[in-house]
């Protein structure tokens, strides 16, 4: 019954995040907003919207391990997995114009997240810096995409998020999607922390694997996708830009609402998994305009090597 609920919690975390995603797109849409904005915030949001209610929900349950555990294991998840298994499908286009944008600001949150981990505890004044980098980034990107074609195909994305229903129905999806987010939450986080009692692990492993892929299931999708479609172009810029929010705005949130330790297992080994990752992601990324199957094979056999050595340390 109880993998029934992680399950059940799993489907309505990714249902309630793409509704809240198309009722706000579509509600920005009628304000006026600009494609590039609504890209910037309320897509960027609404994609981390399964993490950010997971980790708080964690935090408020007293699973630390699981809320710092879903915002690192995700983000490891992303690079080393989805990357791979959309460069496995189709070589991922690198965007030149992203990766300059976005690619300091990729080790700046990669380098602040260090510094949390470090230090041992996510607290209030760690949420406030994160969150202010949150704002700062987001205006960052706002203007530099004004001057670039980073953002060219960003209009028919959004036209395809949103879609053109009424008002009433998309207040409708914004509320649904909140409340489903909500409830999924409770029941993955509720179920996975019965899950590891019951298996004899700690909720870092329990938050780093199923929970970390279980709410990055939006992204795998779009970009598995986007990979089958031959439009790997936003991929990257995707999974960057999903990198960053996860730690300035999911990070920054939860320490906000219920500071929280940061489990002696994620500094150990996981934050350095996290920026082998990320160092691995640029490394590629700045070799050539793409990156290529046999790089999306590494990858995907580095986090199949990771996973199997969280396995053997959780049976050992």
């Amino acid at each position: 019954m109880v993998y029934l609920l992680l399950i059940v919690g799993l489907i309505l975390l990714v249902a309630g995040g793409e509704g809240f995603v198309r009722g706000s797109v579509a509600i920005a849409e009628k304000l006026g907003m600009s494609s590039l904005l609504i890209g910037l915030t309320l897509v960027g949001f609404g994609t981390s919207l399964p993490e950010l209610v997971t980790s708080v929900q964690a935090a408020l349950d007293g699973a630390p391990g699981i809320a710092v555990g879903n915002v690192v294991g995700s983000n490891i998840a992303n690079i080393l997995l989805i990357l791979g298994i959309t460069a496995l499908i189709y070589p991922i286009a690198v965007d030149k114009a992203v990766l300059r944008r976005d690619g300091a600001v990729l080790v700046i949150a990669s380098l602040a997240a260090l510094a949390i981990v470090l230090i041992g505890a996510l607290g209030r004044i760690a949420g406030l810096v994160l969150v202010a980098l949150l704002i700062a980034y987001v205006i960052y990107s706002y203007f530099a995409d004004r001057k670039s074609q980073a953002s060219a195909g960003l209009a028919a994305e959004i036209e395809a998020t949103g879609g053109k229903q009424p008002v009433p129905v998309s207040i409708l999806f914004v509320i649904g999607g909140l409340a489903l987010t909500v409830l999924g939450a409770r029941l993955l986080v509720s179920s996975a922390v019965e899950i590891a009692t019951a298996l004899g692990v700690s909720e870092t492993i329990i938050g780093l694997t199923v929970v970390a892929v279980g709410t990055s299931l939006p992204e795998l999708v779009t970009s598995v996708i986007a990979a089958i479609r031959r439009h790997t172009d936003l991929a990257l810029g995707n999974i960057i830009g999903s990198h960053n929010f996860n730690i300035f705005s999911i990070l920054g949130i939860t320490a906000l609402i219920q500071p929280i330790p940061v489990p002696g297992e994620i500094i150990q080994l996981d934050i350095w998994v996290m920026l082998g990752a990320t160092a691995l992601l640029l490394g590629f990324s700045y070799t050539q305009r793409e990156i290529v199957r046999w790089e999306g094979g590494v990858l995907l056999a580095l986090y199949a090597g990771y996973i199997g050595w969280l396995a053997l340390g959780a049976i050992g």
